[in-house]
């Protein structure tokens, strides 16, 4: 006797077929997939989850919890639910329509893969407390304000010297760049932080309030550690050339590597996962000290990772408070290390710069988190 198979059948046994194709490493599209398999469980997973897991698999290969932990995920933040696979089975007159995983972009696939990585950063445990290194009392010290992502960068090889911040009547350092750049990497250092919006709409944000983000308002540093220290040891430096000197150390520093947009992104996206899962504290030292280290890792192999650019919309209103900053630092008598001028940004034509980008591109920030998610360094696999 010939054994009859209804047509939802057999396309709910061909998603299970095409389920076990991708976790054991398989890259077949789901439009071209004809195998059938046996059901693994009550509910099959989620188009997302299974594109994803398909795109690992395109990219290397994920270990066996890895690809188990996105089947089991669910999207994070605002977007699509778990969306069905068109022809798994008959349509529902409710919810959203079943659809073919390829066409699905890549802002949704990303919000699976900031699920995972958020779990991951948590499963790890706690983070080991480091006992911050001790300046010496003997030799003038130094503090490093200002830009974060700059300061960070000159700060970890002055710590690697043996030559970290404090001291005795420390110097301080308020260094920067030219504030476009400076609230590019503000924007960045608190997605890997507190959380920030989406660059647009942050712009747009500090825009309507005429005020500029926390580290690139270098008068404004300024101002507040004169307050606590007195002026003549405060220092605007926008040359990172004088950095050693100042902080009393003659050996040169490379210039300081900075992250793409997409690599904020990445991490805005993750944060608003961590936000739900552990107190904010702990959400940002996650962040900074356990996925960060990861996305440095792979960010500058992402092909169309760019620096980000600030929109010819919000150029005149940043234009025009990095003149007023300007001016207020050179009436206010600070001593300065570098050209002021310096502080005013310099456009270049978003059509003619392939270097830089207007906003993170969804493909490029879904580039990185595949990579980080099959990153073989990371600490928090198990037994590893």
């Amino acid at each position: 006797m010939i054994e009859t198979v209804d047509e939802p059948e057999v396309g709910e046994r061909r998603a299970w077929g095409w389920v076990a194709h991708l976790t054991d490493g398989g890259t077949t599209p789901w439009r071209d997939w004809s195998g059938l398999g046996a059901s693994q469980g009550r509910y099959l997973p989620g188009a997302q989850q299974l594109e994803l897991l398909r795109r690992l698999n395109l990219s290397g290969r994920p270990d066996p919890e890895v690809a188990a932990a996105v089947l089991a995920s669910s999207p994070a933040g605002r977007g699509r639910p778990d969306l069905e696979l068109v022809g798994a089975g008959p349509e529902s007159e409710f919810g959203p329509a079943p659809v073919d995983p390829a066409a699905l972009s890549a802002g949704e696939l990303v919000r699976v893969a900031a699920s995972v990585l958020a779990d991951q950063l948590v499963d790890a445990g706690p983070l080991p407390v480091a006992e911050p290194p001790r300046p010496s009392w003997w030799r003038r010290g130094y503090r490093l304000v200002g830009d974060p992502e700059l300061a960070d960068g000159l700060r970890e090889q002055l710590v690697a010297r043996g030559r970290p911040p404090g001291g005795r009547e420390p110097r301080i350092l308020v260094v920067g760049t030219d504030l476009a750049t400076m609230t590019a990497h503000a924007w960045g250092h608190r997605a890997f932080g507190e959380g920030v919006n989406a660059w647009g709409e942050w712009l747009r944000l500090l825009r309507e309030r005429s005020e500029l983000p926390y580290g690139a308002d270098l008068l404004a540093a300024a101002r507040v550690w004169e307050r606590r220290v007195g002026k003549t040891r405060v220092a605007v430096v926008l040359d990172p050339a004088a950095v050693p000197r100042l902080a009393g150390d003659r050996r040169r520093l490379a210039a300081p590597t900075y992250l793409p947009g997409e690599a904020g992104e990445l991490a805005r996206k993750v944060g608003s996962v961590l936000a739900l899962l552990v107190l904010p504290e702990e959400g940002e030292r996650l962040l900074r000290l356990r996925l960060r280290p990861r996305v440095r890792r792979h960010a500058h192999r992402v092909h169309g990772a760019l620096p980000l650019a600030v929109p010819a919309q919000h150029r005149d209103w940043l234009e025009g408070a990095a003149e007023r900053m300007r001016r207020g630092i050179k009436r206010a008598g600070y001593a300065v290390h570098g050209n002021l001028d310096d502080l005013v940004p310099r456009w270049t034509s978003l059509e003619d710069s392939p270097e830089i980008s207007q906003a993170p591109s969804p493909e490029a920030t879904l580039d990185l988190a595949v990579r980080v998610l099959l990153d073989d360094e990371a600490d928090d696999r198990s037994g590893r």
